[in-house]
């Protein structure tokens, strides 16, 4: 194999969860951390490290240079970005490239066409695969947007033309309130995305959201590894995630798991990717709204259910190897639910609750997996996303799960700080999600006001 030592653009759970994948297929490993983290697991776990300087991330975790600069010193073979920060940066992708240094991820190009959400959009059009009323092109001029708006029918949604991760999303829900939105988001756009352009489509509110995990090397052979049902957000931010997608029919998804491959095949995708879809509930339709060009954090609900190693096959595609695995080898074991475990107290609005953990004991038993890079003693840092850990169950049918993650809940002992274990507890105990009687709106709407 080309890939003989590779470095880690990351931090965290998913820091950890490379280097065990590196380690198993006997590649060397090298961790960057910032100020912040000179004391964490994955510099602990890897074989090498190099401080990248600054806790702030536009200093150390999103400085292309700093990070290229650290991989050259050390000599690797590739980088790996995990998820976020540099993960779909077609930039950076493109500077490895001129580093030659294999970029562990799909090309510059499919980041940035998939990266756009207009120019995915027409993909997925000219793959023949279904997608939401939009205009199929963006503006950042009002008078547009509004009379787009204003075609389609309201509530719509306003969408940033380049971003992901729930930010720049806004729900119009009259003409009356579209000016105001338009100016917030087109702001908020601009801050996080540096692209102030938006675009329209029509919003159903009665949705699901559903994703298709699949995987292609680069000589055009690919497969899916089957749905992930991510419908449980708060803010557009996922909360839990679940699959099989209990709410669809084996038609859809023989139907959307198609579209899926359709459209990396269309595009020229190699590498792990997911493919995203809303679910109308009331119309039992799907449809396409983007595709990520990463691992994603919810990758161990796939892993448990068909005992394949996403990370390890995104390093063997990105070394040049042929795929070994064809749909027909992919068998689908019973149900797998992911809690995503944040520093966060729910009683006070999901507010960040950083700082040093006094007590960590994390769960174990039959079908419970635990990602995380916490133990006693450490200490969460405020410059960083949340997520402390995710909590992943398995059981023979979803009830067999989520009976075993609420018992993992239970065991999971975090002291020192607020996390969001007791919200989850409450949150799978609930009728409507044990029945599967809920839509992407059910926390903010209905949840928090039983």
């Amino acid at each position: 194999m080309g890939i003989n030592k590779v470095l880690i653009a990351n931090r965290g759970e998913i820091a950890v969860r490379i280097i065990r994948a590196c380690k198993e297929l006997g590649i060397e490993t090298v961790a960057v951390y910032s100020d912040a983290d000179k004391n964490s697991l994955h510099v602990q776990l890897a074989d090498d490290s190099i401080n990248i300087g600054s806790p702030l991330p536009i200093k150390s975790y999103l400085n292309q240079e700093i990070i290229i600069s650290a991989a050259k010193e050390k000599q690797v073979d590739a980088i790996h970005p995990g998820y976020g920060f540099l993960a779909e940066n077609s930039d950076f992708c493109e500077l490895c490239k001129e580093s030659n240094i294999n970029f562990i991820g799909p090309s510059a190009e499919a980041i940035k066409n998939m990266g756009n959400k207009i120019e995915a959009i027409n993909s997925a059009i000219a793959a023949g695969v279904p997608v939401v009323t939009n205009t199929n092109n963006k503006s950042s001029d009002f008078n547009h947007i509004q009379a787009t708006a204003d075609e389609i029918g309201y509530p719509v949604l306003l969408k940033a033309a380049s971003g992901g991760g729930g930010k720049g999303m806004k729900i119009v829900y009259n003409k009356e309130n579209l000016q105001e939105e338009f100016t917030r988001t087109k702001r908020e756009v601009e801050a996080v995305f540096g692209d102030g352009e938006l675009y329209v489509e029509k919003y159903i509110k009665n949705a699901r959201h559903v994703e298709v995990q699949i995987l292609f090397d680069q000589y055009g052979n690919g497969i899916h590894l089957g749905e992930r049902d991510c419908s449980i957000q708060r803010r557009h931010q996922k909360l839990l995630e679940e699959a099989p997608s209990p709410i669809i029919s084996q038609q859809m998804r023989e139907e959307m798991t198609q579209s899926a491959l359709k459209l990396a095949k269309h595009v020229g995708y190699f590498s792990a990717g997911t493919v995203e879809f809303i679910v109308d509930i009331d119309t039992k339709s799907f449809y396409f709204i983007e595709m990520n060009t990463r691992i994603q954090v919810e990758h161990p609900v796939t892993e448990v259910l068909t005992g394949i190693d996403l990370i390890k096959e995104q390093i063997l595609i990105a070394a040049g190897e042929k795929l070994t695995i064809e749909q027909k080898d992919i068998k689908f074991l019973g149900h797998a639910i992911e809690c995503r475990i944040n520093a966060e107290d729910p009683a006070k609005n999901f507010i960040p609750m950083p700082g040093k953990l006094e007590n960590v004991i994390p769960p174990g038993g039959p079908g419970v997996r635990t990602d995380t890079a916490c133990f006693t003693g450490y200490e969460v840092p405020p410059f960083y996303d949340s997520m402390i850990a995710k909590i992943i169950t398995t059981g023979k049918d979803r009830q067999e799960a989520i009976n075993r993650m609420y018992r993992a809940l239970d065991e999971f002992n975090v002291e020192g700080i607020a996390t969001t274990i007791p919200f989850h507890k409450e949150l799978i105990r609930d009728e409507d999600f044990i029945t599967s009687n809920y839509n992407t709106r059910w926390i903010e709407e209905s949840f928090y006001n039983e």
